[in-house]
């Protein structure tokens, strides 16, 4: 089975919520792992599901962590957004509205799609 866990940065701690069964558990850890076991167990403990895999949604803060090699002015670029309000969104000092994290979205998703074309000749 696959959940979706919405991972979120706050008080410098990585924050993440599931819902399973119109049941919203939130917790939180220092580590992508350490929250994954902790979701592992508590919907083995509280709905008994086992071999649960995680379909990630990040916000802005913790995917640019997470894929900290993007190159963040770039990504703005490609989205039509300025490059420091874009770091702003990051950084976690402003929030994007929908529309915004729909083209930073779009502009991450159409680079992957021309990586996936990319070949390399020795």
């Amino acid at each position: 089975m696959t959940i979706q866990l919405v991972l979120e940065k706050g008080g410098g701690k990585l924050w993440g919520r599931v819902t399973y069964d119109d049941n919203l558990i939130v917790d939180s850890a220092a580590t992508l792992q350490a929250l994954e076991k902790k979701f592992r167990k508590l919907l083995k403990d509280f709905h008994q599901l086992e071999d649960v895999k995680f379909e990630y949604a990040y916000d802005l803060t913790v995917f640019f962590e997470e894929f900290n090699f993007l190159n963040q002015s770039k990504i703005a670029e490609l989205s039509g957004i300025n490059a420091s309000l874009l770091r702003q969104y990051a950084s976690g000092v402003k929030n994007p509205s929908e529309v915004q994290v729909k083209k930073i979205e779009t502009a991450i998703r159409d680079l992957a799609t021309r990586l996936k074309k990319v070949q390399i000749y020795a």
